[in-house]
């Protein structure tokens, strides 16, 4: 049983939490990640290890969160509100340690062009080979990952930086104890990339590696 957990659903729902409850911190999780997993009668809660030292009200946030998630409500709580801050400004104590330098290079292109050099660096990892999923922003870890197949594609490695930086620069819209991150201003940012057509120009590519990769495995 964990109080905290009941505290925050009690909280959060106005009603004795009717699920066995636990929580336990974990070096297997980057950053402040956290997850929650759950049936009929238990709620598991698994934090980052960095969780461990953060002040319990915005361990409430984090936790009524991921409650929100899990049962598909939109309830907004003063815990909420600070766990979000927290999670927006993390970032400046986060070390970077993880710098590929062609990603650096992509990095210092789209910031100069487009942020004015403004943006503040974070970790830069190069990804799998992966064509499901081109590129990340991790506010816990203060990363972006890009996928290692746009390595020798410039033009569209930079508009995936592009969209990356956004995340980190626009961080996210709170409404309803809920977290948005493709907001109204982030679609609008989104077009002022150099190429119009650069859309079509990623989906060009990625159909043509899967083509490859079918032939690959003929």
């Amino acid at each position: 049983m964990s109080i905290l957990i009941d505290k925050s659903y009690q909280e959060l729902y106005n009603k004795e939490c009717p699920y066995g409850t636990s929580l336990r911190y974990s070096k297997a999780f980057k950053g402040y990640n956290a997850n929650v997993w759950y049936n009929k009668i238990e709620l598991k809660f698994r934090l980052s290890f960095k969780w461990k030292d953060v002040s319990p009200e915005i361990k409430r946030g984090l936790i009524q969160s991921l409650l929100n998630r899990v049962f598909k409500t939109k309830i907004n709580t003063i815990y909420i509100d600070m766990y979000n801050i927290f999670l927006k400004k993390v970032h400046l104590a986060i070390p970077k340690t993880t710098i590929n330098p062609v990603l650096l290079e992509s990095f210092n292109r789209v910031n100069e062009k487009y942020f004015q050099g403004m943006v503040l660096m974070p970790n830069l990892v190069l990804g799998n080979e992966s064509i499901s999923k081109l590129g990340s922003y991790d506010y816990g870890t203060d990363s972006i990952t890009i996928s290692k197949i746009l390595v020798k594609e410039q033009l569209l490695m930079d508009y995936v930086m592009y969209h990356e930086i956004l995340h980190k620069k626009l961080k996210f819209k709170d409404k309803n104890g809920r977290s948005y991150h493709h907001t109204r201003e982030f679609k609008k940012r989104e077009k002022q990339f150099e190429d119009p057509e650069i859309e079509d120009k990623l989906k060009k590519f990625l159909k043509k590696h899967r083509f490859k990769r079918i032939l690959r495995f003929w």
